[in-house]
Formats: structure tokens, sequence, C-alpha cells
């Protein structure tokens, strides 16, 4: 779409210096190391873009200043990257925002979400101005922080939720592996139906955090070059300029990584542009890094450039920054017709493309039934019932073992019932036992494949939760990952975002998950860790107490729809309660929680235990007639069963009850009167020898008993 003459003329005299000079600062910056593409934007599409980026500031600075919260930086500074992404470089439909092949953009820098609102507004997304207008407030399709899709927000065009700084970046990593997989698994010879790009944008707190610095590693040596970073290098952090906190150089810093990277004058729109273009047409095996120069809160004058434009304080002049920028400043929201125009053309020109694959796709559709079949399951997330799995996996036998080698036998189930389910480790796949045999290896080199379902993150624990995290907002595969329990404070955080996000294609398998680890000591044995876990919202843990318990673990983790879920397995071999069906156990657990010992006489004591203490509750329990014993695997889905069910199982009239678990004890007093527990770190020495010093014994267990009468 191109404007009039007359229209251009009063495009480039209303945006004056803010919307058409370059600054003396960014115009030193050169790119590097790659040749840009020689044709520049043509001039009305560059007045088109000049003016939609003037408007997409006024919109921020309106929203704003209503909601007098909010950040003002980033929304102001990188418009002009906003205007050349949904502008003409992504490939997206307004009217389809799942479509599949869409790039995919993540505001790494949450904060600025302003930026996103407005553009997606402008873009022609289902985000009408009126919910624009209320930035921030409840229930409104505009929060604080982007949100991906929940059951507390529906904004189209947010891929992800992201707000803690880095994360974005990482999610963008595990986007775009999720692109490179679903690419060598459907793309076929005659038909192309995954080939889209990631981009994501980010300021320097992103870069500081350093989940973003072990994604960045991760990415290069996978060469993911499909993914696109923007970097909003505005010299400026909340507290300080930039330089107060930092003095690397970034851009060297990514191309020591192995990234391929450019340096650019963020506000200069053929710059911007050829970057993009030359960063798409690039298929080098490197990830790339496009340093955006800018000026934060550029278009206000009394703020701009400095730290205080980062927050809400250009509030008060709101009104003449909108003047001085070529906008009404009595006219709140304002988009031009000219601009609503321009993105209508857009549209047109995105929708041809559109309708193009949809023809390729249903012509490999019909050419490959069975992975069309394959695909549409995984994107639906379609896998068989729980009762359907509990069919097809065998009994697991009577001998003790490990929950870990349970799972590891599980696991390979899990892989052929569940097509799109994959499995990863920091590191730690020959102990955590996740590993999908004949799942091949995710990557580039050695025996590596982008087909591959098994993810070597190296020791990179918090970059893997974000990546797994990635993986599951690109809405094709389920990720889990697995490290050490006491480990998993490293990606503490990229869990919590995922229990808010919903996101039921997430899991983590946690091993090593007590006292019982023994001989590594005290920084090896989780205590807390645990019951750290249980008390994030929407996270199922479990922690099964034999073989049968971790089936259940395993097939709840992936029919589970509402978020994301929990494995905790142990390290030391545990016993198997052959006295109750197999099918009854698997059945009973699924419910979080039931009686794996009936009493036969008059209900005296009730005896709860989880994970390696079940062994110590029943055989606590076998000489004491009036002893009921309930395995409490997972205390989150014991909670959503019926009352009638809870009652059945912890029947309220018998008040003498006594839980165990080898952790803290806090959490167990919700159920029971007296707690075994571990309140204290644990020591170096055979895990047999720690767990018998701590309590964590059926003998001990009887004596805790007694003093209870």
């Amino acid at each position: 779409m191109k404007f009039s003459a007359i229209a251009l003329s009063l495009a480039a005299m209303s945006a004056g210096v803010h919307g058409f000079a370059v600054n003396n600062r960014a115009a030193s910056f050169a790119v590097r190391n790659v040749a840009l593409q020689a044709s520049a934007v043509d001039v009305d599409t560059k007045a088109a873009l000049a003016q939609a980026a003037n408007e997409a500031r006024g919109i921020a600075m309106d929203s704003i200043a209503a909601a007098h919260s909010g950040h003002m930086g980033l929304p102001l500074g990188a418009a002009e990257i906003g205007a050349t992404l949904y502008g003409g470089q992504m490939q997206y439909n307004a009217k389809d925002p799942l479509w599949m092949n869409r790039d995919r953009f993540i505001l790494s820098a949450g904060h600025g979400s302003m930026f996103i609102y407005s553009w997606l507004n402008l873009a022609g997304y289902d985000l009408p101005m009126d919910e624009v207008a209320k930035f921030r407030q409840h229930h409104s399709m505009t929060p604080g922080h982007p949100e991906a899709p929940n059951s507390e927000h529906n904004t189209p065009g947010i891929e992800c939720t992201t707000g803690p700084l880095g994360q974005g970046v990482a999610n963008a990593v595990g986007f775009a592996a999720s692109e490179k997989m679903a690419a060598a698994r459907y793309n076929t010879d005659d038909h192309t139906i995954f080939n889209h790009h990631i981009f994501a944008l980010a300021g320097d707190g992103c870069f500081q955090e350093g989940v973003s610095a072990e994604a960045a590693a991760f990415a290069a040596h996978e060469k993911l070059d499909n993914l696109v970073i923007l970097y909003d290098a505005n010299e400026v952090t909340l507290d300080k300029m930039a330089e107060y906190t930092q003095s690397e150089d970034i851009v060297k810093r990514y191309e020591a990584y192995g990234w391929e990277v450019f340096d650019i004058d963020g506000h200069d729109l053929d710059a911007v542009d050829e970057a993009i273009s030359a960063a798409k047409a690039s298929n080098n095996g490197k990830p790339k890094f496009i340093k955006c120069n800018t000026i934060i809160g550029k278009g206000m004058e009394e703020t701009e450039g400095t730290n205080a434009a980062h927050g809400e304080a250009g509030v008060p002049y709101v009104d003449n920054a909108k003047k001085n920028i070529g906008l009404p400043a009595d006219e709140k929201w304002y988009v031009s017709e000219g601009t609503r125009d321009f993105f209508a053309g857009v549209q047109k020109k995105n929708t041809e493309t559109y309708d193009e694959w949809q023809k390729t796709y249903a012509s490999w559709a019909e050419a490959n039934p069975d992975k069309a079949t394959e695909l549409t399951n995984a994107i639906e997330d379609n896998v068989p019932s729980a009762e359907d799995m509990f069919a097809a996996i065998p009994a697991m036998g009577d001998e003790a073992e490990a929950t870990r080698v349970s799972g590891n036998k599980v696991i390979q189930d899990i892989g052929k019932l569940v097509p799109h389910y994959l499995s990863g480790s920091a590191d730690l796949h020959g102990s955590c036992r996740n590993y999908i045999n004949d799942g091949g290896n995710f990557g580039s080199g050695f025996d590596k494949t982008y087909a591959g379902r098994n993810f070597y993150f190296g020791i990179r624990e918090h970059a893997m939760g974000s990546i797994l995290n990635g993986i599951a907002y690109h809405g094709i595969f389920k990720a889990s990952g697995s490290t050490f329990a006491v480990f998993v404070d490293y990606f503490r955080p990229t869990i919590r975002v995922a229990a808010l996000a919903e996101l039921n294609r997430v899991s983590y398998v946690l091993t090593h998950d007590s006292i019982g680890v023994g001989e590594d000591g005290p920084t090896h044995q989780p205590v807390e860790t645990v019951s750290g876990l249980r008390v994030f919202p929407n996270l199922d843990v479990w922690r099964p107490g034999d073989a049968e318990e971790t089936v259940a673990a395993y097939v709840s983790s992936v029919t589970r729809k509402e978020g994301p879920t929990a494995l905790i397995f142990s390290r030391q071999n545990m016993d198997q309660n052959g006295a109750v069906d197999f099918m009854e156990r698997r059945n009973g657990s699924l419910k979080g929680a039931y009686v794996a010992k009936k009493e036969t006489e008059d209900l005296e004591i009730i005896i709860i235990a989880t994970g390696s203490e079940v062994q110590h509750a029943l055989k606590a329990g076998a000489d004491m007639p009036g002893a009921r014993v309930v395995s409490m695997p997972c205390m989150e889905a014991y909670e959503r069963q019926s009352d009638d069910y809870k009652e059945s199982v912890l029947p309220s009239s018998c008040t003498k009850r006594i839980a165990m678990e080898a952790g803290v004890s806090g959490l167990w007093y919700k159920y029971a009167s007296k707690v075994v527990g571990v309140d204290r770190f644990g020591f170096s020495a055979p895990g047999d020898i720690v767990m018998a010093e701590l309590g964590m014994t059926a003998e001990n267990l009887v004596e805790e008993i007694k003093s209870m009468n």
C-alpha cells in the first residue's frame, strides 16, 4: 500500500526529527560480517512505516498515561523495529493467529508490553483499541506483562508469557528448536510446510541475566539459524545508565558463541529492514543477533535517552510528546486512515502467502496421510486416555528397584504411545534414566539430527527450563527435561512461568530425590526441594512409591491439560507393594492418594506416606490391625478429587494420623497431626545410614506411632 505524494509530504513534515533523522550516536554503527541487501525500503512504504511507528508510540503513551503505570521506554525506542517486523518482514495472518507456519515474535523485554499490544492492534489482530486502552486493568486483554493465552487472558498474537528478563531469549531458542524439529519430521522433498523464523526483542537486562547466555551457547552449538534476536541497545537500565553495570562488547560476545552479528541504527528503517532481510536469507547454520542502537523513550524530549524514560516518568509529558511527533495531542489512541490502509495492504499480501501455504499443506496431507494424522494429533495434543495407556503398559514386576529405573522403562512406552513426546537432560541422561531409546538425538553434528527426540542441553539447567517452555509454547511437541532434584533451583523461575502459563506440554524428571542420595552429601541431598515445588500453584508434583505408581505419574504428566508436572524419582531401590494389584495401584495413584493397605479391624490410625517412605509405612502398619496406610504420590491430584473420594481415603472420623517423608515436614500437617520428616540438612554417608540416622525407617515410624498413644 502506498501513500499519495501529499500524504507522504505531510508524514515527513509531521514526523520531524523523530520520524526520519538518524541520530549521531547510532549513525556511527556499521553492520558487521554480512553484506546487506542493496535495495532500501521504497520511499512511500518508508513514509507509511515511519508514520505507523509514531502512531504506535502515541498508542503506548496514551495507554500508559491512562493506567498511570507501565514502561514507556521500549515502546517508544523500538517503534521502527515493530514497524519493520509487522509492516512487512514477518510472515503472519492476523485472522488466523495460530497458523502453524507463522513467524513467531517474542517480547523478551516483557515490561515493554505496550510495544506488542500497539503493533497487534495496528496489524489487524483481534485486539480492539478499547482493550488496548484498558492496559493493566482487571480482566483486560492487555495485562502488565505479555501472557500467553490461558484461563485468565486470551490475547491473540502473544506467543509466550514474558517478564522475568532473559527468559524470552531462551524461550525463543526453544521455539527455534521446535521449528527445526517440525521441519525435519514433516517436510518432504515435494512439500515444505514448515519454514518460518523466530524473532525476539530483548534489552540490556535480558543479556545481563545468565539464562540468555546459556541459551545463546546452546543455539549456536546446535546451529539454529532460524532464530533472530533483536537487541534494543538503548544504553539504559532501570537504576542507572547501562555503562554503570556493564562494559563488555556484546556483539563480540555473540560472535564468540558462534552467532552471525549485525550492528545497526535501530531508528533507520532501511538499516532495520536490510538487516532482518539478510538474517532471514542467511541459512549458514548461525543464529542471528542484530544489535539495534536506539534511544530509549524516543519522541519524548524530557526523558528520552535517560533511565527516567524506562518507566512511567514521562506521563506528564505525553501531550507535548505527541504534538512533537505530529500526532493530535487531544485525540487519544490516534490511528490515521493511512496507517489502517497500509496495514490492510500488508494483510492482503500476508493472506496471499497464507492461501498458497494452505494449498501446499492440502497437497502434502493428501500425499502423506500418516504424517498428517501425526501432526494433527501433535498440534491438538491428542494422546491416548490414561485407561488406554495403562492397558498398553505391561505390569512392572515385583523386584525392588529405584523409581528412576522404573521411569526408564515407562518412558519407552510413553515414547511409543505419544510420538510428539520429547526428552532432554542437563548432562544427566545416564543418571536420571530418561533417555528415549531409538529416539535419536536432537541437534547438529556428531550423531544428531533435528528429528531426534533426545536433547542434550549441557550443564545449563536454567536454559533447559526456558527452552522446554519455548518448545511447549510453539505448540507442536511435549517436552520433558531432567536433572537431579537438588538442582531444580537453577531453573525454578522457568517452572513458575510454566505453571502460571498453564503449559501442560512441559514436564520435569527430577531424580536423586532425598537424603537417600547418600555419599554425595548434603549439597546433593534435597530436603526442602520437593515441598518447595509443591507450593507452586498449578504444578503437579509426583513422588511415586513404587514402579506402578511411576507408571501413573508418567501417564498423568502426558494426559494432564491444565499445567506442567514434576516427576520426582529415587536413586535408591524401593520395595514394590505387591499386596495390591498393579492396576489398582495405577488407578489409585492417578487420584493422588489411595489406600495402600486397609485396616482389618476398626480404624484406629492412618499412616500417610509418599515416595520411598511408603515401604516403611507398609512395614510399620503390617502388624497393626487397626492401621490404614495411605500412599499419597501427588497432593495436587488428590486435592482435585471429589469430597466423597477424599473422605473415603482419609475419613474425617479418624483424627489420629501420622505422615512420613524424607523431607521437610511442614506441608504434611494439612493431613496429619504428627509428621516424621527431615527438617535439617543431611550428611555424607551411605544412603541407608543417612536414612536410618535421620529416622527414615519402619522401626522409627513404629516408635513414633507408639508415642502418640
